[in-house]
């Protein structure tokens, strides 16, 4: 299957299919248009102009009064792509890079970039040839733009860096000369245009808010199983209730919920206690937060990728250059952390859940195993969430209320926006972790309750788990059992 690039608009979702079904990407004949068109109008004006013009016949940064000759224009981007990959730590997962590369392609091919048709195509030939340049999870400062990493991901264009080849790294150099592909020659401003921009940043946020929308929807389903094997009551999750505090996400998730329970055996039964604890009964409050600013999160992360966000900004048409700030990542690294709070408050909430049902009550014995005290049982997995959900709170602290100068003063205020990026995947998969502890003690705890039932839909999602994940009978080893509760949600949603 091909995606073909154009201006019409790219949805998240569609980005998730791109990479769910591995499709290639081919420019649309109106991208290849404005590309050329874009690159054809630059090279006339510094041709025309005798008027230095930022980046593309100057240096960069606080280097900016710094004229270069038409001789050197080549070797000036060809330095500024070396000099700028300085990226450190972890390398970057590689469905991310592949996000990076879709997303780098998708700003360059709306014609303000002043790039070659050849050195996009050759980014496309990067993504469907699946060689994805390693990048790494430090060194941007998330303005201008994310150069550093940007700057490493784009090194195999020049034969230069590592690259991933069927999950191995290998010298870029070797790959390409086996590829018989020769090294893109870079022109006036394409250096700056493919090191300016919020890829790394934006890509990682995709990632986030695709992973993020699968894990709300399971934490309802996890959520309404937990309340029916804890004999909660289902009267907070009404319409009337909820309609009245008419926030979407609340609504929906209380629907969710009773959707999830219609004719279950378990929530049907008459009820001793007036109320169940807040983590239950305020799941359309909690939940539904964390919908809403899912919501708001994607629509601003859908409006990024479909931007051109280098410097400056090239308008053949209008015959104007502009040398502003569409590279800065703060209409993004906001929303990120921001991200960030509510999938730890999902976590939260869960951990919560997790602990009641190990407490003791209800009729469900201590930690959820038959002969407690010569068995632990579910104590510790408790302890694990716990622990996961103290970490995710850590990283709650929002990395783009802090800015430290660079370049000599000129880049005097930063994002951060890379660090609220990889922090904020690094929250979305701590909170799977944790809802996946919450649903294996949900699912003990059904097994506990028999010959009650749920409903007729998660007594499925129930026979389909112990596929994977058996009920615990005497104490085990219970890492396997986590991991594999995790591998579940992934597969099975």
């Amino acid at each position: 299957m091909i995606h073909h690039i154009s201006p019409a608009r790219l949805t998240i979702e569609r980005v998730g299919e791109i990479l769910e079904k591995r499709m290639q990407l081919a420019l649309s004949e109106e991208s290849v248009n404005r590309i050329t068109k874009c690159r054809r109008y630059l090279d006339e004006k510094i041709e025309q102009c005798a008027q230095p013009i930022y980046g593309i016949t100057t240096g960069f940064g606080s280097l900016c009064n710094i004229s270069i000759g038409k001789e050197d224009l080549s070797k000036l981007q060809e330095n500024l792509v070396k000099s700028h990959a300085c990226g450190c730590g972890e390398p970057v997962a590689q469905d991310i890079v592949r996000l990076m590369l879709l997303t780098k392609i998708m700003s360059l091919s709306f014609g303000n970039s002043g790039v070659q048709l050849s050195t996009v195509q050759r980014l496309v030939d990067l993504f469907n040839e699946d060689i994805l340049p390693v990048v790494y999870s430090q060194g941007s400062l998330g303005a201008s733009g994310d150069l550093a990493p940007l700057a490493n991901m784009c090194l195999p264009l020049l034969g230069l860096g590592k690259v991933w080849r069927d999950g191995v790294m290998c010298d870029a150099a070797d790959v390409m000369a086996e590829k018989g592909w020769e090294p893109v020659k870079l022109v006036s401003k394409e250096g700056l245009a493919l090191l300016n921009g919020t890829q790394f940043m934006s890509a990682h946020a995709v990632y986030a808010v695709i992973k993020a929308r699968r894990l709300s929807a399971l934490a309802d389903k996890i959520g309404a199983l937990s309340l029916d094997v804890f004999d909660g009551r289902i009267e907070p999750f009404g319409d009337e209730v909820n309609a009245v505090r008419p926030h979407p996400g609340q609504l929906a998730t209380a629907r969710a919920v009773r959707s999830y329970l219609a004719g279950s055996e378990l929530i049907g039964q008459p009820k001793k206690h007036v109320q169940d604890p807040y983590s239950f009964r305020c799941m359309p409050q909690v939940h539904g937060a964390a919908k809403d600013t899912l919501a708001y999160v994607g629509q601003v992360i859908e409006t990024e990728i479909n931007s051109p966000t280098d410097n400056p900004t090239i308008f053949p048409d209008e015959d104007i250059i502009v040398s502003a700030g569409n590279f800065h990542g703060e209409p993004i690294a906001l929303p990120m952390d921001f991200l960030a709070v509510a999938l730890t408050e999902l976590s939260s909430i869960s951990e919560r859940r997790i602990y009641k049902l190990i407490s003791g009550t209800r009729g469900l014995p201590s930690f959820l195993v038959a002969n407690p005290g010569l068995n632990s049982g579910f104590m510790i997995p408790q302890y694990a969430a716990a622990s996961i959900v103290n970490q995710s709170k850590g990283l709650c602290w929002p990395t783009s209320c802090d800015t430290i100068p660079s370049s000599q003063g000129q880049e005097d205020h930063v994002s951060m926006g890379g660090n609220s990026a990889t922090k904020l995947c690094r929250v979305a998969d701590n909170t799977e972790r944790v809802l996946a502890i919450e649903l294996f003690n949900a699912m003990q705890a059904l097994d506990l309750r028999r010959p009650l039932h749920t409903s007729s839909e998660l007594e499925a999602w129930h026979d389909d788990y112990r596929k994977t994940v058996p009920f615990v009978v005497n104490d085990t080893v219970m890492s396997p059992l986590i991991e594999k509760s995790v591998e579940f949600l992934r597969t099975n949603p």
